[in-house]
């Protein structure tokens, strides 16, 4: 997930400074819209997720043509509406996130999307396809040289495999200490990725 501050470190550092001089409609929307993304970030980690949101769909409504900016609003906006347990939303705005990362070409940005898929299709039950996004990320991750990135992507396909595991014991009568064959089959393949993360 990028944050306002990484993805905008470059306008932090030069301060408001240009924004304020500058006379452009243009420039003072950019600025616009980053300071409400900011506030929204802050609103967020303070744990008031409900504000945030108002400020990055404020941020989005602004507008600007900062697309790297765009999308990590997006990621935060789907961030902050899984905490909410919005769960459609979050799904939406992880998607729009994904699609911009692979217009602008971020392909770091591509995996962390495609992990926030994922874990937001695992909380739906949507395994498989939350599966593919994950390993997306896996495939990203490795190929970017990314550790972090790649130690996450490997502890969500555990994860995605764990609900999927006991989603499919809850309709399975069975002996104590026994388990179906398919539920013996997604723990152990659970298992896996759990123990590929220590490898890292």
């Amino acid at each position: 997930m990028w944050t306002m501050e990484e993805c905008c470190k470059d306008r932090l550092s030069t301060g408001w400074t240009h924004c304020r001089q500058s006379s452009g409609l243009a420039s003072m929307m950019e600025a616009s819209c980053l300071e409400l993304a900011l506030e929204g970030e802050r609103l967020c980690k303070a744990g008031d997720f409900k504000g945030g949101t108002a400020f990055f769909e404020a941020a989005v409504q602004v507008g600007t043509e900062d697309l790297k900016t765009l999308s990590a609003i997006y990621s935060q906006l789907g961030n902050a509406y899984f905490y909410l347990k919005e769960y459609g939303k979050a799904l939406e705005y992880h998607k729009h996130d994904l699609t911009l990362a692979r217009t602008i070409g971020d392909k770091i940005g591509e995996g962390k999307a495609s992990g926030n898929l994922g874990n937001t299709l695992k909380v739906l039950g949507r395994f498989d396809e939350a599966v593919v996004c994950c390993q997306r990320h896996l495939d990203i991750s490795q190929e970017q040289g990314d550790k972090v990135g790649e130690a996450r992507a490997l502890y969500n396909i555990g994860n995605v495999l764990h609900a999927k595991g006991k989603q499919q014991l809850w309709g399975c009568t069975q002996e104590p200490g026994e388990l179906p064959s398919d539920v013996r089959e997604t723990l152990q393949k659970a298992t896996g990725f759990y123990e590929y993360v220590s490898i890292i």
